[in-house]
């Protein structure tokens, strides 16, 4: 029973990185120390780079109005490996369908056996 599960859990996950048509660069704002000044500061350093992925939308909505303007609703999510570690504030490059975005993972990952979805914000720059 046990080998039939595993065996279950790893078909699915190969289905489910069948659907990769992506791939992402994670980017981190780290403390990097500079060797010819001996300066610390903030720099960006990628973290995973060419990791395949899949960007999915969803709730794609009518524009909602409010008392200034209307907006548009749009979530964005990340489907990658599970074992992927990617913190919430890290910039994220995908490439998908020769089209390349910039956007920032907005909070912890919903993982599972098969993969992790990460919910994703546009990018407007470190927090």
């Amino acid at each position: 029973m046990v080998k039939a599960v595993e065996a279950a859990k790893r078909a699915a996950r190969r289905a489910q990185e069948a659907t990769y048509d992506g791939r992402c660069t994670v980017i981190e704002y780290q403390q990097v120390k500079d060797e010819t000044t001996k300066l610390t500061g903030k720099k960006e350093v990628a973290v995973i780079e060419d990791q395949p992925c899949r960007l999915a939308y969803e709730k794609l909505s009518a524009a909602s109005q409010t008392e200034t303007a209307a907006g548009i609703t749009q979530g964005i999510k990340l489907f990658l490996a599970p074992e992927t570690v990617i913190k919430g504030g890290s910039k994220i490059i995908v490439m998908q369908n020769g089209i390349t975005g910039v956007y920032c993972a907005s909070g912890k990952p919903a993982v599972y056996s098969t993969h992790q979805e990460v919910v994703l914000e546009l990018f407007e720059g470190w927090v």
